[in-house]
């Protein structure tokens, strides 16, 4: 397999999101850079995921219509990508797309890593959909032939590895400005069974500013609604819908403390570092897709009979530097 791996020269990484997905696959796709150094590695993406990727070190090239609508452009992408003559896909995405995408490629499609039909490095773990999102990827890159250690017990896949984001991302805050905690009261409008309570997070928000923290909530323009509802009991500061995901990581990276319901921008913020308070109710599982690093998970059937005091022993706790896990 050395020798194979010498000849592999271009190389594509399919990952089209969401957020959450896409900050754990930064983890494999470092492991991808290592084991291929001198090759040159393209991402197809979408979008909202093309400035954080240009800013990591592991793709040479990032292209962004991952997500094609119309049949033509399928098949302009196709082409574009049957042009490319890549020697090797790793198929992080698994899904039904990137599988369509195998298929048109064929009769000679790249030697695949994933999960299409008919792939000549196909991940072959029957449990993998049982599997964290960590160890899965990990496993498919072992499958691969190129991780042949991969760490694929049960927590024991490493988190992205986003401290180059301190080097590539100034600090957003003034020179300074005190210790901070972000917030992510948001998350989904279509699963608002993911959220904790806007008034508990407003209760905790008046608890560490008492602390002397100041309290940052980040989301999305529609979520403005969620911090005002928390600024009409604490002073926090309202950056709902002015941060870039680069930015977002940036702040992660410097804060002392983050809390954030099971959504993008908190696997973001903890991959980027910072002590982190995850919140999960039924509607997701942490054991298959919960952010690592130095992260508190705690989670309810229904996060409104999560108290504020529990999540706020949490907070303290990690403050200390004492890290657990519900």
């Amino acid at each position: 397999m050395t020798a194979e791996l010498g000849q592999i020269k271009k190389i594509l990484v399919l990952k089209f999101g969401a957020l959450g997905d896409f900050v754990q696959a930064l983890a494999v796709a470092k492991r991808i850079r290592l084991a291929h150094p001198g090759s040159h590695i393209t991402l197809l993406t979408t979008p909202p995921f093309e400035a954080l990727a240009k800013a990591s070190p592991y793709f040479d090239a990032v292209e962004t219509d991952g997500r094609p609508r119309k049949f033509g452009q399928w098949l302009a992408m196709v082409r574009r990508v049957r042009r490319a003559r890549y020697d090797r896909v790793y198929d992080l995405q698994t899904s039904n797309r990137s599988g369509m995408l195998f298929q048109m490629l064929r009769p000679f499609p790249p030697q695949w890593s994933g999960i299409a039909r008919g792939c000549d490095l196909p991940h072959r773990n029957p449990d993998r959909n049982f599997m964290h999102t960590l160890e899965r990827q990990a496993d498919q890159l072992k499958d691969a032939g190129i991780w042949p250690d991969a760490p694929v017990t049960p927590g024991s896949a490493p988190p992205a590895d986003l401290s180059w984001i301190i080097d590539t991302v100034p600090d957003p805050r003034l020179p300074g400005a005190k210790p901070y905690a972000l917030f992510v009261p948001g998350g989904s409008a279509h699963r608002l069974d993911k959220r904790w309570p806007t008034e508990f997070y407003a209760e905790l928000a008046a608890l560490l500013v008492a602390q002397g923290l100041d309290v940052i909530v980040l989301g999305g323009p529609e979520e403005s609604a969620l911090a005002q509802t928390i600024q009409a009991k604490a002073p926090i500061e309202d950056l709902t819908g002015r941060t870039s995901f680069s930015q977002i990581a940036a702040l992660g990276a410097r804060a002392a403390l983050a809390v954030g319901n099971d959504t993008g921008p908190t696997h973001l913020i903890a991959a980027a570092g910072a002590p982190t308070v995850a919140l999960f109710s039924h509607a997701s599982n942490p054991a298959l897709c919960a952010p690592r690093g130095r992260v508190t998970v705690l989670r309810r059937e229904f996060l409104d009979k999560l108290p504020v005091s529990e999540v706020a022993a949490a907070c303290a706790a990690l403050i200390r530097g004492s890290i657990t896990v519900d």
